[in-house]
């Protein structure tokens, strides 16, 4: 008679609980037949217990804005391409290429998701947007020391990133062909040129 093996609980270490829980974030918000997003679900998705999804984020609002905030931070800048259109082109495709992602469009209903009205998710929203801004207020910084002339970043965001997302938020895809070009072109002719100041 074969004695039965008592069964094994592998204990994940604090970081593979926050990296299985945020993976199942992504998975469930990619899955168009998914079920609702909801903590209970997610712990299931992610193999814990609800009870330490609860204890370590508190609330689906707040776990929602670590998800998008450490995908944010894992963007590394990208390589100076030496021209300010060649570093606005440079972002702008690779934006385009995660918004066709299934990821990357969970990322931006994480962000929707994430933001019901009070101070705190407020200024978790600032705190994403900063971050997502970084990599092109570097671009406009690396252009000015190049003695080219960046657009303002404001009119960078309505020109450039704001066509992205409203397209994510829809689920409508970029076309396929020479859209980062159109939005960047269409960008520098308005006002910011990127030639060399005289």
């Amino acid at each position: 008679m074969t004695s039965k093996q008592p069964t094994t609980r592998i204990r994940k270490s604090p970081e593979q609980v926050r990296a299985a829980v945020h993976q199942a974030v992504v998975d469930l918000l990619s899955d168009p037949e998914g079920e609702d997003l909801n903590i209970p679900a997610i712990a299931q998705r992610a193999g814990v217990n609800h009870t330490s999804v609860y204890r370590r984020w508190g609330s689906l609002d707040t776990l929602l804005a670590d998800v998008v905030t450490t995908r944010l931070e894992r963007d590394s800048p990208l390589n100076d391409t030496g021209s300010l259109r060649g570093d606005l082109l440079a972002w702008a495709e690779t934006s385009v290429a995660s918004i066709r992602t299934p990821e990357g469009r969970a990322l931006v209903r994480a962000v929707i998701l994430s933001m019901p009205n009070n101070p705190q998710t407020q200024d978790e929203r600032a705190q994403h947007f900063r971050r997502r801004m970084h990599s092109v207020e570097q671009i406009r910084q690396r252009a000015a020391a190049r003695g080219e002339n960046p657009p303002p970043l404001e009119q960078i965001l309505d020109q450039l990133v704001a066509p992205f997302y409203l397209r994510a938020i829809f689920g409508i895809d970029p076309p396929t062909t020479g859209y980062p070009e159109l939005l960047v072109d269409r960008l520098l002719g308005n006002g910011g040129s990127g030639h060399a100041v005289d």
